[in-house]
């Protein structure tokens, strides 16, 4: 018995094929190979048609398929993972309207500053824990001003996955997860927000019926089942965001667990069992995929857009074309601990919502042209992009979030020794390392959704860690003072 897991990013469509028994991937497939292309009507716009990412999904399936020893009849349930706050909307014939504006498109937040200032902060952070921001709610609310015609069509409005659960089942319907993502969830009664919905003219007709998360949400029909190649009759039992569902797919599922990534942004998405806000809104709260009435699960997101990409920007700016990212690690790793005085703070990839959306730009302070070299510069960048993290942790331990244990996939910064020992020392917390990814995480969610797994410790048969990094104890008061220099730092900045 097999699962699938699809993972509907704005740069590939990916897929894992999930040995349901042993937990073990025994396929995986993308596409395309290059980025999908981005739209950009207008300065601060992107847009994708959502039938691209169904035309994707249909070759990395085929892919899947072809695989020796599988057959249509071996795969049990689909799940579905996906990129974050975008808008999809249809006619009643089920026909998309216009394409999706994506996550990263801007031209909504004016309506949503608008709209938080016109329900009012505090009525929008105590019962959203967010402001409307740029969120689908207030995308929606802009095609309603701004395309009357077309937002006179619309049947249903609904997240990208949703329109690919729609594509192969005919059926559309959203999650509590979901709607959380787009502002649309009213933390204080644990249902849809009518204080959006109302203040921007939204009828609740448009709002697909409500799903568990993990649940058959839907079967493939005769159609959908023909151009996959999968059998008619398959469920469809998962649906999750990309951050949601990566933190599902390292088993973060409980207060004190956090999942983390660190590639050309960083993301850390910690679980509470508490419905509590930032009031500067820095970071983002959202329903977790398994929170219930009887059991809260909320997840805090925090993300820093300059992380990685310094991390590149070194090994492609300051790096000899020879000089490949073991070896700037390996450098890097031969310097003493604290740089000797050398800092970097890395922001540098536009406004950070964690320094209350300020654009500081990437800083070098402390230089010295007689004491540092170039590998100075890598473990210093090292060090800061850890020190960005470990400030967007202190938001979150304010909020109540315990931090006790980080869960990370073994990818990018993370697989730096360097950066890991960094990482785990200065916050204090263990770091976990899996090979796991989005597919494989909604591939287990198909599991857990359609009753193939019992519970979440049989749905992570197989999820086995890769890596484990305590803090370093002799290390802890030079990195908590290297720490203390660059927070004083970076508050100059700010």
């Amino acid at each position: 018995m097999y699962l699938i897991g699809y993972d509907i990013g704005s740069s590939s469509v990916k897929a894992s094929l999930l040995d349901a028994g042993s937990g073990t991937v025994k396929a995986t497939a993308q596409s395309p190979s290059t980025e999908l292309e981005i739209s950009a009507p207008k300065p601060g716009w992107a847009e994708q048609h959502p039938e691209t990412w169904w035309q994707h999904l249909k070759i990395v399936t085929t892919e899947l398929l072809n695989t020796p020893g599988i057959s249509q009849e071996d795969i049990s349930a689909v799940g579905i993972s996906y990129q974050m706050h975008g808008l999809v909307i249809v006619d009643k014939d089920q026909n998309v309207l216009r394409p999706s504006i994506i996550w990263c498109d801007s031209r909504a937040v004016e309506t949503g500053e608008r709209a938080f200032n016109a329900i009012g902060p505090e009525r929008c952070l105590s019962r959203l824990l967010n402001s409307p921001g740029n969120f689908t709610a207030s995308k929606l609310k802009w095609v309603m001003e701004n395309e009357p015609d077309i937002y006179s069509r619309i049947h249903k409005a609904m997240l990208p996955g949703e329109y690919i659960a729609m594509k192969m089942s005919g059926e559309i319907t959203t999650t509590p997860s979901g709607l959380s993502e787009g502002i649309m969830w009213d933390f204080s009664k644990d249902g849809l927000a009518d204080i959006v919905l109302d203040h921007y003219g939204i009828s609740q007709d448009i709002i697909p019926e409500i799903v568990p998360t993990f649940s058959v949400q839907g079967e493939l029909n005769a159609a959908a089942a023909a151009e996959l190649g999968l059998a008619k009759g398959t469920k469809i039992a998962y649906r999750a965001g990309d951050q949601p569902n990566n933190a599902f797919s390292l088993n973060v599922l409980n207060p004190g667990e956090i999942a983390a990534t660190a590639g050309t942004s960083g993301v850390v998405y910690g679980v509470s069992d508490a419905a509590a806000h930032d009031p500067q809104s820095r970071v983002n709260p959202f329903v977790h995929v398994n929170h219930s009435a009887e059991t809260t699960r909320y997840g805090v997101l925090m993300c820093i857009n300059g992380t990685g990409i310094l991390n590149s920007w070194m090994k492609h700016t300051v790096t000899p074309d020879t000089v490949d990212y073991p070896e700037m690690n390996a450098e890097a790793a031969k310097i003493t601990p604290g740089s000797d005085g050398l800092l970097v703070i890395p922001y540098g990839n536009g406004a950070e919502r964690t320094l209350g959306n300020r654009d500081i730009g990437a800083q070098v302070s402390g230089l010295q042209l007689n004491i540092h070299k170039r590998s100075h510069l890598y473990r210093a960048s090292q060090e800061g992009i850890a020190f960005a993290f470990n400030h967007g942790l202190g938001i979150m331990r304010d909020m109540g979030v315990q931090i006790e244990t980080v869960r990370a996939g073994y990818a990018n910064m993370f697989m730096s020794p360097l950066f890991r020992e960094v990482f785990a020392t200065v916050s204090g917390a263990v770091v976990e390392l899996y090979n796991t990814d989005g597919s494989q995480g909604a591939a287990r969610g198909a599991g857990l959704g359609s009753g193939v797994y019992t519970d979440a410790k049989d749905a992570f048969t197989g999820l086995d860690t890769v890596e484990t990094i305590e803090p370093v104890q002799k290390l802890e008061q030079v990195y908590s003072e290297t720490y203390d220099r660059w927070t004083a730092q970076l508050a100059k900045h700010i």
